[in-house]
């Protein structure tokens, strides 16, 4: 019994691995960044994440990062602003970040709101924009903090951003809604 949970939760990275792995030609064929600009900023994003995990004053956990043409976006809660403004200096810190913009929210209990709620509302999301076919679901990532959602990416014209955030805007539930989607 104590090495079967080991070979599962191989079994399960690797499975993740594998099906990320077969995602990644589609997104690189419908993403609006060439792909010298996805891997940098693949790559920025796996440094200021490598930077929060070894950093003790940030709790790796708590935050969320993205970068798009080396806009760095820090999204999640935190426990005393010190750790916050630690987090956004240690981002703006990777060679190669242009910027960074932060969606912190002081970290509270809600009784409202837990992580199931923000797990089934980041779903009905993104269920939404997959099935419209006018929109590229691949380039609109979804961020949950306190049941508000935070979202980011490349779209390729105002009408697709303008339909994701409908989309995104008629899941109820929601506490509210920060865009940061950008048009190409």
């Amino acid at each position: 019994m104590k090495r079967v949970l080991p070979v599962l939760c191989l079994l399960f990275i690797c499975s993740a691995v594998l099906l990320s792995g077969c995602a990644a030609p589609y997104k690189a064929a419908v993403d609006e960044r060439d792909l010298g600009t996805i891997y940098n900023d693949e790559k920025i994003t796996f440094q200021v994440k490598q930077a929060f995990l070894e950093d003790d004053s940030v709790k790796y956990m708590d935050y969320d990062v993205a970068s798009y043409e080396g806009h760095v976006y820090v999204v999640g809660e935190y426990t005393s602003k010190k750790q916050a403004d630690r987090a956004v200096s240690l981002a703006k810190g990777v060679k190669g970040v242009r910027r960074v913009t932060s969606y912190l929210l002081p970290k509270r209990e809600l009784a409202d709101c837990g992580t199931t709620d923000n797990l089934e509302l980041m779903a009905s999301i993104k269920q939404k924009l997959i099935k419209d076919e006018d929109i590229w679901s691949t380039n609109v990532d979804v961020y949950m903090v306190q049941c508000k959602a935070v979202i980011l990416g490349i779209v390729g014209s105002a009408a697709e951003r303008d339909k994701a955030l409908a989309h995104v805007r008629s899941v109820k539930g929601l506490k509210g809604v920060k865009s940061y989607l950008k048009v190409k």
